[in-house]
């Protein structure tokens, strides 16, 4: 038997959630999920941001690790339902490698 466990990508996830989401007669957590519309999947990303926030003071690593899985789940879900693409989500974090997150941050509050 083997040990080793299986990694996925945030990309493998998208393709996993956008999969489920258009699996016509399927049930699934994600299809139910996103049916219930953007507010319900911006709701469950809150709810795990605060589990991970949680879990990130106390002392159980494997929670933290747990957390955020689900965490990262809820934000493609989320991404899913409102038509953004991680492909999206990474341009806009290549175009704030180019200054400090100092100097891009104050430029988003002017704005």
């Amino acid at each position: 038997m083997n040990d080793t466990p299986v990694r996925v990508s945030l990309d493998e996830l998208s393709a996993i959630v956008a999969r489920r989401a258009a699996a016509e007669g399927e049930e699934s957590y994600t299809r139910s999920l996103l049916a219930k519309g953007v507010a319900k999947c911006a709701q469950k990303l809150g709810e795990e941001a605060i589990e991970t926030a949680l879990a990130a003071v106390g002392s159980d690593t494997k929670a933290v690790v747990s957390e955020t899985a689900d965490l990262l789940y809820h934000l493609v879900v989320l991404l899913q339902a409102r038509g953004v693409s991680l492909d999206d989500v990474y341009a806009e974090l290549g175009s704030r490698t180019h200054q400090s997150g100092l100097a891009e941050k104050a430029s988003r509050s002017r704005t």
